[in-house]
């Protein structure tokens, strides 16, 4: 199993599954909006919601794009790390 990145999307699964996704559409130029994170139930509860949101993090900063966040996981993860909030587009 791994992480697949696309320019918008974050999928953990293999070729024939995909176990969890984030997906993060551009809105507007150099913004996105986090607006679906999924986990399989053979994943909840382990911590890959929160890996999706780091790997998202990370893809953000990369291209130096900013982000909004309609899902309310995501929303609630920036609340949890101030650190990252430089992130969210104002």
């Amino acid at each position: 199993m791994k992480f697949k990145i696309n320019e918008n999307s974050i999928v953990y699964g293999d070729e024939t599954r995909e176990l969890a996704r984030i997906t993060f559409p551009q809105v507007a130029p150099g913004v996105v909006d986090i607006d679906h994170t999924f986990v399989g139930e053979e994943l909840r509860g382990q911590g890959m919601a929160g890996q999706l949101m780091e790997q998202c993090v990370a893809q953000l900063r990369a291209s130096g794009r900013k982000a909004r966040t309609s899902c309310s996981y995501a929303a609630k993860w920036f609340e949890k790390h101030p650190e990252e909030a430089d992130l969210l587009d104002k």
